[in-house]
């Protein structure tokens, strides 16, 4: 049983066995249930070829993940990974001929415009991947600016994140430091003039401005060992960075605990200390908020805030 879970039902046991009115039993009972419907749908899309699959396998704890496929026509062919409360929508990106192109055009269409059962839109976030190693990014322009953002709703550059990956790659694999794994300044100066290239040409496109990323997720071929990922824990800060505040804890419990993945290589700022504050700060309000809500459950928060907190402190202090 998940720390999750081991939470909800802790939690649940207090509140019925608290000797307060039935009144307020009833209130924190139905406040415990909004908590525990509590999702993160992660939409994560991007031209064939791109490292989708890379991607996911090197953010996330992917060997506990429920797959399986949308029921109806429309969504059959976007791969649903369910961790816990994080369910992440695998789409295939376009690519793959213009019949296929149009079919994927749709059911990622369809899915940004699919509502929750509180008629909330499903998609907290919509992860676009680049192939950093190609200049041929037409076919990524078309999905990101005539496929996604036309259809992302209201508050499109709160919901979008623009990563770029195969970092490593970008030059052919020229100036590339394998040592350090990090880029040398030719490839980095390249990179970043790749990133603001992408951002000019959405801006002009949409009129939206997003920043995007670039990273290498490493790859792992049969019985080889995992190729170290680069910029991981950047990426994994932009998400969480986007994500709605009251959810991002959902990443606690399912992030890749390999702590070789999560190492910085940006020599500007310190990303693993940045998510354990983004963290810390959900932890705190959670704890607050409970403790204002009825202090029969406030030991049982504590226990499961300090349990998250260990979590990914055991993955990012070092």
């Amino acid at each position: 049983m998940s720390d999750e879970k081991k939470f909800f039902e802790s939690m649940e046991s207090d509140i019925l066995n608290a000797n307060i009115p039935e009144e307020e039993k009833s209130k924190l009972m139905k406040n415990l249930l909004n908590l525990k419907k509590q999702k993160i749908n992660l939409m994560i899309t991007g031209a064939t070829g791109v490292g989708k699959s890379s991607t996911i396998n090197a953010l996330f704890n992917t060997e506990k993940a429920k797959v399986g496929v949308g029921t109806d026509p429309e969504t059959m062919e976007i791969t649903r990974y369910e961790l816990d409360n994080l369910v992440l929508w695998d789409s295939p990106g376009l690519g793959d001929g213009k019949e296929a192109d149009n079919r994927h055009a749709k059911n990622i269409i369809n899915k940004l415009y699919e509502k929750d059962e509180h008629g909330n839109l499903l998609i907290d976030l919509v992860l676009v991947i680049l192939d950093g190693s190609t200049r041929d990014l037409g076919t990524s322009y078309e999905l990101i600016n005539e496929v996604i953002i036309p259809n992302l709703g209201e508050n499109k550059e709160g919901r979008i994140l623009i990563a770029i990956n195969q970092a490593d790659a970008a030059m052919k694999g020229r100036y590339w430091d394998s040592d350090n794994n990090r880029p040398e300044p030719p490839l980095q100066k390249f990179l970043d003039e790749k990133a603001e290239s992408v951002k000019r040409r959405i801006k002009e496109a949409t009129g939206l401005e997003v920043s995007p990323i670039y990273y290498s997720a490493g790859f792992k071929f049969e019985d080889m060992p995992q190729t170290p990922p680069y910029n991981l824990a950047k990426l994994l800060y932009y998400i969480i960075e986007h994500t709605p505040k009251e959810k991002r804890l959902v990443y606690a419990e399912n992030m890749n605990t390999d702590r070789r993945m999560w190492k910085d290589n940006d020599d500007y700022k310190n990303y693993r200390k940045s998510i354990l504050a983004q963290f810390g700060e959900v932890v705190s309000d959670i704890g607050s908020a409970i403790y204002n809500a009825g202090k029969t459950v406030v030991d049982t928060v504590c226990d499961w805030g300090r349990s998250a907190w260990n979590t990914v402190t055991s993955i990012f202090s070092w």
